[in-house]
């Protein structure tokens, strides 16, 4: 099974595959964290900035975790 293991979320092990191909993405919502984390007061959320991560992220793990299954 190509060194996944038995019993646990095969999503997620591609999942944390697939992260150097969105590593762009997760640099802006760490950016974005740290921007955010650094202020007492504002409105900044990066609710878009996590929406991109993730949507890259699963369209690059969705695939491989579909083709294991029976």
């Amino acid at each position: 099974m190509s060194g996944l293991e038995e019993g646990v979320d095969q999503l997620q092990q591609y999942r944390e595959k697939c992260e150097d191909h969105v590593a762009s993405f997760k640099q802006v919502l760490e950016e974005c964290n740290d921007r955010v984390n650094s202020r007492s007061n504002t409105e900044e959320t990066c609710g878009q900035e996590m929406v991109d991560y993730i949507h890259h992220l699963d369209h690059c793990a969705m695939p491989k975790a579909f083709a294991t299954l029976k």
